[in-house]
């Protein structure tokens, strides 16, 4: 009986093993579900998605030059007795610039002046003479004819006396000496060249088909690389000409004085075309992943992220740059800006 009764037990105590088991291993995964993540709440900048018309240009090659430029010579032959003046010299008008040696127009000025004395006499006398009855009409006329001519004469060689001291037209500087004292100066042959400093201009040349649209007084933005300076050009000139090679026409914009800018320097001459209108932020707010451009938008008290497509960077005279958004935003919606560490999607935020 009790070898019976061992038989029937084992089988109930092995089942009621198994069974524990099996139960036990359902149990065990519940105790690693992990909950769910609290994400910390970010303090934020935010900037508002504006829109701006961009303006779309062209870019002109032109020249810094002055307005008034002059290359001086001489009216007269004869050698060079003093050249007071060298490149970089400033100059104020009239200020003396050449000076050349004349001894026979010196001497055509004292034969003039003998013979103008001398008709004058004889006017005076045969005048006297005429109130006596002792002379006539005609021949008062033609002695005061002498007197002219002589007169003239005088006046002449004491112009051409004055050739010989040359004198600045303009207050400047001497750019250019092309001769040195001793030398001999002959009409038409260049000295100097002088150039104003208080007044310049930049001049470019615009295509033909672009000519129409410009006028008098308009202004140009002018970027002159080696002054390092940005300025505004006002347009002074415009040709009524083409040039058959170029299919251009040359304009002058005037621009103010500033330090270091000086004739001759290289200048880039912005003209701007119709533009459209686009939606800005500051670069700031972009926060790219690989090849994809995302930016942070604020929803509420929520950053949710957001691609979009962007163009050109627009840089700001204040030292700011923004960008311009192609796609994936609208306007006057909100963008994070100056984010210091990562965001992430559905993050609170409160703004600042």
């Amino acid at each position: 009986m009790k070898h019976k009764y061992f038989n029937h037990v084992i089988p109930v105590i092995f089942i009621f093993f198994i069974v524990t088991a099996l139960s036990g291993c359902e149990k065990e995964p519940t105790e690693t579900n992990p909950e769910v993540r609290q994400l910390p709440e970010a303090a934020v900048t935010v900037a508002r998605v504006v829109k701006r018309t961009a303006t779309n240009q062209i870019e002109l090659v032109g020249t810094v030059e002055a307005v008034d430029r002059a290359k001086i010579s001489a009216k007269i032959s004869g050698n060079i007795i003093s050249l007071p003046v060298s490149p970089g010299s400033r100059i104020n008008k009239d200020d003396l610039l050449v000076e050349i040696s004349a001894g026979e127009i010196s001497a055509q000025v004292q034969q003039a002046k003998a013979q103008l004395e001398q008709a004058e006499r004889n006017l005076a006398r045969e005048q006297k003479l005429l109130l006596k009855n002792a002379a006539t009409p005609e021949s008062v006329k033609n002695l005061r004819d002498t007197v002219n001519i002589a007169a003239a004469s005088f006046r002449e060689s004491r112009t051409m006396l004055n050739y010989t001291r040359i004198k600045s037209p303009f207050a400047g500087i001497v750019t250019h000496k092309f001769a040195n004292a001793g030398d001999l100066a002959t009409p038409g042959k260049p000295l100097l060249q002088i150039e104003s400093e208080n007044e310049l201009q930049v001049l470019t040349d615009i295509p033909e088909a672009l000519v129409h649209t410009l006028s008098l007084g308009q202004q140009l933005t002018v970027h002159v690389p080696a002054a390092g300076k940005q300025l505004t050009g006002v347009i002074t000139e415009i040709s009524p000409t083409s040039d058959p090679a170029s299919h251009t026409s040359p304009i002058k914009l005037k621009v103010h004085p500033a330090p270091n800018l000086r004739s001759g320097q290289f200048a880039r001459v912005m003209f701007p075309l119709a533009g459209n209108d686009n939606l800005i932020i500051p670069v700031s707010a972009l926060a790219p992943y690989g090849q994809m451009e995302r930016v942070f938008v604020a929803d509420g008290r929520t950053a949710h992220i957001r691609l979009v497509k962007t163009g050109a960077v627009i840089p700001f005279v204040t030292g700011e740059k923004m960008i311009e958004i192609v796609s994936g935003l609208s306007q006057d919606e909100l963008v994070i800006i100056g984010t210091d560490r990562v965001l992430e999607n559905g993050q609170p935020i409160v703004v600042r």
